[in-house]
């Protein structure tokens, strides 16, 4: 496993052409936060490396879901009998929140300001990102608690996080434009002022009832796929037309323009049926371990076609890492396992089965990360963490990209 190889040589030459190319039209992105990001990047060291910043800021998302994973492991402690998250930890997280959204910010300005743009920058960002797609929406639904917000709701709410952040690298696949969305601000500061308001108030504030006597995780879930409907998809739809019909974007066939979708498609149709029909509903046994599960698989995926838009390559039309996930729907949904072994599959047994196949995914998309990293840092002669200064003819062969 320590051999393989996930870069061909086209992948290789795709990112010795690369430039990035972004759009933001966000008004909180452009008049508030970008400019607040360049005076405080000013204060940044210059060998500080901008894939320092971004790390450190993932590690915030992690350290969140570890810190609320210890207190609310599934998702009880919203109730009024369990409420096992101290007021702290709240604040923690929101300001957790906020390192992250800001490192986010500024690491591609640091890039720029040492010098060291290029496409693992980008990368090693919107990987790490796709990531915490998952990651984040966990953080809301300890808030509401599983009686408010159920697993099966909470399912389709990380769907829709899931569905945003993937259409708009479908969108740069083909336009070669990437539109930042002006929401995704919205929506990390809606985090964190959420959080702190928990801390202040106490999270029974969120079991309130409003009009029409709808929960407050009701109006969360309303809010969030509705801004997607409404502000973003109708949005990349016609990037993408205009980029057809003005030739501008990539020119590709509807069948290859629609590929990335295949992949995303199909593991949708896979975790839903092992949602809707577990022999066991390990949905609500598992909540936790099943959403990281998806969010890696959906984050492997997500990388996949970062390769390939950046690079300028055809993505893949599915998932290796999806047969294991098959092979386990059959297992636990279907009754053919019943004919062939004589007995129902257990309830521990199908917990222990979606346990194994997460650390399975989750070692295996690592290595996947891991490597795309290595790859790139010896194809460039750099280093993911350090900056080194590059001899006149390394300088020529480093592509120009820029992070946003």
């Amino acid at each position: 496993m320590l051999g393989v190889k996930y870069l061909t040589e086209a992948h290789l030459k795709g990112f010795e052409k690369y430039k990035y190319n972004s759009i933001d039209k966000g008004f909180l992105s452009v008049y508030v936060m970008h400019p607040f990001w360049n005076k405080c990047v000013e204060f940044l060291p210059m060998w500080l490396a901008p894939n320092i910043l971004t790390f450190v800021g993932f590690l915030m998302t992690v350290v969140n879901f570890l810190l609320l994973s210890y207190y609310d492991w599934d998702f009880e402690a919203a109730n009024p009998a369990e409420n096992t998250v101290p007021r702290w930890v709240w604040s923690v997280a929101a300001l957790n929140i906020l390192i992250y959204y800001n490192l986010d910010g500024m690491d591609g300005k640091q890039a720029r300001r040492t010098g060291t743009s290029g496409p693992l920058g980008e990368l090693f960002d919107h990987g790490l990102d796709s990531y915490s797609a998952v990651l984040i929406p966990i953080y809301m639904f300890s808030l509401f608690g599983s009686d408010d917000l159920p697993p099966i709701r909470m399912f389709f709410v990380i769907w829709n996080v899931f569905l945003n952040f993937y259409l708009t690298h479908v969108e740069k696949y083909n336009t070669g434009v990437m539109f930042l969305p002006w929401g995704y601000d919205f929506t990390m500061w809606g985090v964190s002022i959420t959080l702190f308001l928990t801390t202040v108030i106490g999270p029974g504030i969120w079991r309130a009832r409003t009009i029409f006597n709808l929960s407050m995780a009701n109006v969360f879930e309303i809010i969030l796929i509705g801004s997607g409907i409404v502000t973003s998809h109708p949005i990349i739809i016609k990037n993408i037309y205009m980029s057809y019909k003005n030739k501008t974007g990539k020119m590709r066939p509807f069948l290859e323009a629609v590929r990335p979708m295949f992949p995303f498609l199909w593991l949708f149709f896979f975790t839903t049926i092992w949602a809707f029909y577990s022999r066991n509903n390990v949905l609500s046994l598992e909540p936790r371990i099943m959403f990281i599960l998806f969010g890696t698989l959906f984050s492997n995926i997500a990388c996949r076609l970062i390769v390939a838009q950046m690079s300028d390559t055809r993505c893949d039309g599915f998932n290796i890492l999806m047969w294991p996930l098959v092979a386990t729907v059959a297992v636990s949904c279907f009754p053919w396992y019943e004919q062939v072994m004589g007995s129902e599959i257990e309830a521990n047994v199908e917990r222990w089965i979606v346990q194994g196949l997460t650390i399975f995914v989750t070692i295996a998309h690592l290595h996947y990360g891991h490597g795309l990293v290595r790859e790139m840092c010896s194809h460039f002669k750099i280093r993911c963490f350090k900056i080194t200064k590059p001899t006149p003819a390394e300088e020529e062969m480093q592509p120009t990209a820029e992070i946003v």
